[in-house]
């Protein structure tokens, strides 16, 4: 039980700065090597390179955020059945997740390679860096059971309170992973799918870790005859992790609208806004961190029945959410420049227009961070309560706003207009968010729920 980690009691700025620490710093190693794998493609490959990989970003993550809502939507039941201290249905929910992990994937994976090219056609994608964009994705969707193993036995290990396994899976997959992308690109010539092959094994390593780790908790482990597929919790767990999954979908048809925009302004439009996308997992990695650490905290809390504990805990997430925006925003104001200029050579007019779009993208989602930290603190929040729906309505405001952003915006004032939809977008959520969470907290209080409370 060393490894599992009971949030229903103690300091929540000591627990949730304790649990989000380690999260933090293996977002910081993932978003090492993501950095790296786009450096060493767009300093060994090239601009047109990079900008396929920029090309596919929405569709990939389109594809790996169906993996880690369903993941993430599947541990909030585990959360909540190991804060209520319900061993035995936690071994259920464990085992029949696990299932319906396996059936997912499958299922995403089919999607993902049906979905692929006539995807990128729809973005009309430019004809110069089509095959790459299709050969980077191809490899990458292959590894789809890969990417949903690791990320559904790291949000078992989170929502039982462990997010050092995780930590420890993520460094040394990094380090695999920036070794063996300037090993296939680099020296072996094998292009961007040498850089698709290196992530993948990467996320191979992080899931062994996370398995042989999650292997030795007493609490989930089961016998032969506890194995089995409960068809009452696996409708639950749906209803828990569909919204979940579609409201990442939804968020991922806005960025496809917003691609399909942007490649119309050429190549070097398109590496820019990729340079400063590749950074937009730098900006969010401790809200990212503070999410998670939220619903699982939450998660526990609610299961226990302590409901003004919750409050005082998002309070202190909302409080440690803007503070750290606030660094993060002056650090990119500062070095924004030089960090984005690291994924660019070539020309030297051209690696300068570059540099020049991917910097003033930055600065305006610098300046805007604290709407972007809300907005993960929050839907967290909701999600730790089981609430999934008001999330994906969320997701639907972000698709409105981008929308509308980046159809109207620039006719108005050119194309700065396609800098403000990702910002534009978060207060679009924000908005339900906020109004949600508040909602839904005076709703359990008047049921009386409170009074169950144990401290």
């Amino acid at each position: 039980m060393k490894s599992v980690k009971n949030m229903t009691t103690g300091s929540p700025l000591r627990i949730l700065f304790a649990f989000a620490l380690p999260l933090m710093a293996g977002n910081v190693f993932q978003q090492l090597y993501t950095l790296v794998d786009s450096m060493v493609v767009g300093r060994v490959l090239g601009l047109h390179a990079l900008a396929a990989i920029g090309n596919g970003e929405w569709l990939n993550w389109l594809v790996l955020s169906m993996v880690q809502g369903f993941a993430q939507g599947f541990s909030i039941r585990l959360a909540q059945d190991f804060g209520a201290n319900d061993i035995k249905r936690l071994k259920k929910t464990f085992v029949t997740s696990f299932g319906l992990s396996i059936l997912c994937a499958a299922g995403i994976l089919c999607f993902a390679f049906a979905a692929l090219r006539p995807i990128l056609r729809l973005l009309h994608t430019p004809e110069e860096i089509f095959p790459i964009t299709v050969t980077y994705l191809s490899v990458i969707f292959a590894g789809v059971p890969i990417v949903m193993a690791y990320n559904f036995l790291a949000s078992v290990l989170r929502a039982l309170g462990d997010s050092r396994t995780p930590l420890r899976a993520m460094i040394v997959s990094s380090l695999c992973n920036i070794a063996l992308d300037l090993l296939f690109v680099a020296v072996f010539h094998w292009g961007v799918a040498g850089a698709a092959a290196a992530t993948l094994i990467g996320q191979g390593i992080s899931a062994a870790i996370c398995g042989l780790s999650l292997g030795k908790i007493e609490v989930i482990r089961t016998q032969k005859s506890e194995r089995h597929f409960e068809r009452t919790i696996a409708a639950e767990l749906l209803k828990l992790a569909m919204p979940f999954a579609f409201q990442n979908l939804i968020i991922s048809v806005g960025g496809l609208v917003v691609q399909f925009v942007i490649n119309g302004y050429g190549v070097l439009y398109i590496a820019g806004f990729t340079a400063t996308n590749k950074l937009y997992g730098i900006l969010e990695i401790a809200a990212i961190s503070y999410g998670y650490a939220l619903t699982t905290y939450v998660g526990q809390n609610y299961g226990a029945a302590q409901i003004r504990r919750i409050h005082k805990g998002v309070h202190t997430g909302v409080l440690m959410g803007i503070v750290t925006a606030a660094f993060i925003s002056a650090a990119m104001f500062l070095f924004g420049r030089q960090i984005v200029g690291a994924f660019i050579a070539g020309d030297p007019k051209d690696a300068a227009a570059t540099v020049g779009i991917a910097y003033h993208y930055l600065c305006i989602m610098a300046a805007f961070l604290p709407i972007l930290y809300l907005l993960h603190i929050y839907r967290s929040s909701l999600q730790g309560l089981g609430d999934t729906v008001l999330p994906m309505v969320s997701g639907g405001a972000e698709l409105v706003m981008r929308i509308l952003t980046i159809l109207f915006l620039p006719g108005l004032i050119g194309e700065e207009g396609l800098f403000w939809a990702e910002v534009l977008a978060w207060a679009g959520a924000d908005a339900v968010l906020l109004s949600g969470y508040y909602i839904r907290m005076a709703g359990i209080g008047r049921t009386g729920r409170d009074l169950q409370e144990k401290g």
